[in-house]
């Protein structure tokens, strides 16, 4: 029989208790639940191993027999060899009424971290598992620490990565950052699309070379050869002397092209000639030029609707997408939010030259608890107001988290407010570029300052 009694504070240190007496189980679920534990409880080694499988624990405790003939503690030993080999990290205690010097060494030679005597001294037990539970933190904060120093920039930015999904893209990472494929980032805004490209760039072969990052977004139509291609004097007005490109000065390293689904159709196959063959012309010259280039690309649009739409060309997507890699938003990586809270916590309490505040359990609740539409960079910009804001510790009321708006029903608006929301969802689909955003209005770019202006919208509020 198994009795789950995990329901409480998600923050709370998880402890399974195994024991197939009833009494025993209840009396340490009600002892650790108001030591501030939550608890499951297993009857059985079968039990136990199927509730290990299916949630996260910071501590076992294992009784050593089963059954009342049963004295030779051999299937607690049994089930301690089965933890450690399913979860070496998962501390395990041992706990027998036929306590003997014998059997504690077996127990502790078979993988367990402790040994407590029935009756148990509630003090005894209390700072065992206080103690195994600190550790083990201790133990997953080095192993954290350790890869992220594996994958850090030069500006000491760490990539912090405790959830399955994050965990999974990152293997991915460090496979295809080898290579010389083009890679494409997908995901919304605020997941972290340039850090990413830049990690691949540090762990690729071409870490010594340039790394070079254009905002295909806040490139003007016009400009989008000069700046990639590069010109030579009197190319056009303003060419007063020879410039070299974003490729050449990429050539041999990385080129990042942020928000590849901004770019004009016109200006495509420009992009793509580069990509196929590796060359290209300076604007007003003749010679032709070889580059060698490794591309990442990133966008928060559906490339595949905006081929199907005619907006982008579907062979350079191909092009682009040797290797699409998606990363999560922060809502669907959850395991994230309070190791990267307190990441950023403690990085803008270095920039401010203050003691980071502590951050207790109803601050970590908040921060689960919220939705996050702006992902990572929304939950840096919290912690940095913490960091500013807190004293000792940082209150909840210190994160100014902005409550999601309730929509209004399209029946209730106002012409002006459906004006306005069209306004925020089209700047916000071509993240941030007002110019984009125009012509997906069908207005210019001065019509729309006007109106932004007129509802009090700022393009770093829509961003």
């Amino acid at each position: 029989m198994t009795a789950n009694f995990s329901s409480g504070d998600a923050t709370q240190p998880h402890v399974l208790v195994v024991d197939d007496q009833d009494a025993v189980r209840d009396a340490l679920r009600l002892l650790l639940k108001h030591s501030g534990y939550r608890v499951s409880a297993a009857a059985s080694p079968a039990d136990a191993l199927s509730l290990v499988q299916s949630d996260d624990h910071a501590v076992v405790l294992v009784d050593m027999n089963y059954g009342q003939d049963t004295t030779s503690g051999e299937e607690g030993l049994a089930l301690i060899r089965e933890l450690n080999k399913r979860k070496p990290d998962l501390p395990v205690i041992a706990m027998t009424a036929w306590a003997s010097i014998e059997l504690a060494v077996e127990a502790m030679r078979q993988g367990a971290v402790d040994f407590i005597e029935k009756p148990w001294q509630n003090a005894r037990l209390l700072s065992v598992i206080a103690a195994r539970v600190s550790l083990q933190r201790s133990e997953r904060d080095v192993r954290r620490l350790r890869e992220a120093q594996s994958l850090m920039l030069e500006d000491g930015d760490a990539f912090v990565a405790e959830s399955p999904a994050m965990r999974r893209l990152l293997d991915d990472v460090r496979r295809i950052a080898l290579s010389d494929a083009a890679v494409l980032l997908l995901g919304e805004n605020g997941t972290g699309k340039s850090v990413l490209a830049r990690r691949l760039h540090q762990l690729s072969p071409r870490r010594q070379r340039p790394f070079v990052k254009v905002d295909i977004g806040g490139l003007a139509p016009t400009l989008f050869e000069a700046e990639l291609f590069g010109h030579v004097k009197g190319a056009y007005t303003d060419a007063r002397q020879d410039r070299a490109g974003r490729f050449e000065t990429a050539d041999g390293g990385t080129l990042f092209l942020d928000e590849i689904g901004n770019l004009p159709l016109e200006q495509q196959p420009k992009l793509l000639r580069v990509l196929e063959d590796g060359e290209f012309e300076r604007l007003g010259a003749s010679r032709t030029q070889r580059v060698d280039v490794r591309i990442v690309a990133a966008t928060n649009a559906d490339l595949d609707t905006e081929v199907e739409a005619g907006r982008f060309r579907e062979d350079l997507l191909y092009r682009l997408s040797v290797f699409p890699l998606r990363l999560p938003p922060l809502r669907e990586r959850r395991d994230d939010i309070v190791p990267l809270a307190r990441h950023y916590l403690a990085a803008a309490s270095r920039r401010y030259r203050r003691d980071p505040p502590a951050m207790d359990g109803s601050v970590e609740r908040a921060l689960l608890e919220h939705a996050w539409p702006g992902n990572v960079r929304e939950l840096a910009h919290a912690m940095e107001r913490a960091a500013l804001l807190g004293d000792l510790r940082v209150n909840v009321a210190d994160l100014r988290l902005r409550k999601a708006a309730k929509p209004k029903d399209v029946e209730d608006m106002t012409l002006d407010d459906a004006e306005s929301m069209m306004l925020r969802v089209a700047i916000e689909r071509h993240d941030g570029n007002l110019l984009r955003a125009a012509e997906h209005l069908g207005i210019t770019r001065q019509s729309l300052y006007r109106r932004m202006e007129r509802y009090g919208l700022q393009r770093d509020e829509a961003e």
